[in-house]
């Protein structure tokens, strides 16, 4: 369902103006969302979720920015650009990140100040 909401909003034609550079800001934070998605499914729906869960959500959200980018050359005026892949790989790292220090933060005995 989410992959569904960023293939909609790519297929907007005419985006909202922002200032130049934010709209970075906008695919790291949509793709952080999809990190989580990802990484909890990866993870079979447990709460436990490992590294390599946050960097397999890393690389399916690389592959779907990919995807979304060559969507998006097929819909005229928006354009084709790498670093916007770059936005939606970091974006989901971040977000399977959080959800996995979340998970150990959750996990640990409560009191202790070492972590």
């Amino acid at each position: 369902a989410y992959a569904a909401l960023i293939f909609a909003a790519s297929s907007i034609r005419h985006t909202p103006s922002l200032p130049h550079g934010t709209d970075k800001g906008a695919h790291a934070l949509f793709y952080a969302g999809f990190g989580v998605c990802v990484a909890r499914a990866v993870a079979g729906g447990s709460r436990r979720v490992s590294g390599r869960s946050v960097l397999l959500a890393g690389l399916i959200g690389a592959l779907y920015g990919v995807s979304d980018e060559w969507h998006q050359y097929f819909n005229p005026p928006r354009a084709v650009e790498a670093m916007d892949v770059v936005a939606d790989t970091v974006g989901s790292l971040l977000g399977a990140g959080a959800l996995r220090a979340w998970a150990i933060l959750k996990q640990a005995p409560h009191g202790r100040k070492d972590l």
